[in-house]
């Protein structure tokens, strides 16, 4: 069975957005949005499956509206005209909360899953291969915008064959190969727990691995590690029970020096969503929780490339995982 590699995700990109999904929609092909929706006074956000970057022809419009109640309208627009709406009557969003939206495109319809939560489906009024853009407006910020094309994920039996291109990043002292890989997206919604996966390539300069999940109501902890053989190179490790988030390396089963200092708040909280961004440069790691840096950890295992195993266990449900 033939595998397409993963449209490479925008991270952090400006509301309004407008971006091109590559090669169009297709039936299988999932697109996963981490955002938090922000205070302001718009009520209302809207993603919208469309052709180009005119609204004239919108396959999908999906508008969550923070009014009487809260509520999600859903329609469709064709030569300028809009079509009936359709309401859901619940909103699956909270003003100031981060969230995890995905979309599953589908032969007759696309399904859309909140949180890791089914949320609704919306039959295809016009052939959704005419889509070529993602377009996101209204009062959000988003992490990224991720896509899963058909039949990619570790839930197939057939392996997954990446060809791997090795260019050389200079960084002062020492010269990491770096492959340009197509990041792995695991699909959404079953992680087993404890989670294991391994990251293509390896640690180098610009690599970036996103974990996304919520927060069980009664945690006291979870973690991730990003794993050398034996030794853990980075674990990063909230404690609700200390209202401290903990990171340190552990080699030849010895632990090092804890590192808990934080800019503000703990920016985990019990039964919330959370996406976790880490983005490795050539003396340490980026770590930005919902879309906010929170703190870089320099690097105490040296040999990057050797860093190529990823862990996560603890009282949370994943959602979303890239490496």
């Amino acid at each position: 069975m033939a595998f397409s590699s993963p449209q490479t995700p925008f991270v952090n990109p400006v509301v309004p957005f407008f971006g091109t999904i590559q090669g169009g929609l297709r039936d299988g092909l999932q697109i996963n949005i981490s955002g938090t929706v922000i205070f302001s006074c718009d009520t209302r956000f809207s993603v919208n499956f469309q052709t180009g970057c005119s609204d004239y022809d919108i396959a999908f419009h999906f508008n969550p509206r923070f009014e009487e109640g809260g509520y999600v309208v859903c329609n469709t627009k064709q030569n300028g005209s809009w079509g009936p709406e359709e309401r859901k009557m619940q909103m699956p969003f909270q003003r100031g909360s981060p969230f995890e939206l995905c979309f599953l495109v589908q032969s007759s319809e696309f399904k859309v899953t909140v949180n890791g939560s089914f949320f609704m489906q919306y039959s295809h009024r016009v052939p959704f291969h005419r889509v070529d853009t993602i377009a996101v407006a209204g009062n959000v910020g988003l992490s990224y915008i991720s896509f899963q094309p058909p039949g990619f994920g570790p839930a197939n039996s057939a392996p997954i064959t990446q060809t791997v291109i090795h260019t050389v990043q200079s960084v002062p002292g020492q010269v990491f190969p770096t492959p340009v890989i197509p990041p792995t997206v695991y699909p959404n919604p079953v992680y087993p727990m404890p989670f294991f996966t391994t990251i293509p390539g390896g640690l180098y300069p610009s690599k970036n691995i996103i974990i996304s999940g919520i927060v069980m109501p009664s945690a006291h902890r979870f973690h991730i590690n990003l794993r050398s053989g034996s030794d853990i190179a980075f674990h990063l490790n909230p404690r609700f029970d200390e209202n401290a988030v903990v990171r340190n390396t552990q080699i030849n089963s010895s632990w090092g020096s804890e590192e808990r200092g934080l800019p503000g708040m703990m920016p985990f909280a019990r039964g919330q969503s959370f996406s976790v961004w880490i983005m490795c440069e050539g003396h340490c790691l980026k770590v930005s929780v919902n879309a906010q840096h929170l703190f870089e950890y320099r690097h105490r295992l040296k040999n990057l490339p050797a860093i190529n195993n990823l862990e996560v266990a603890g009282d949370i449900q994943l959602t979303h995982v890239q490496t």
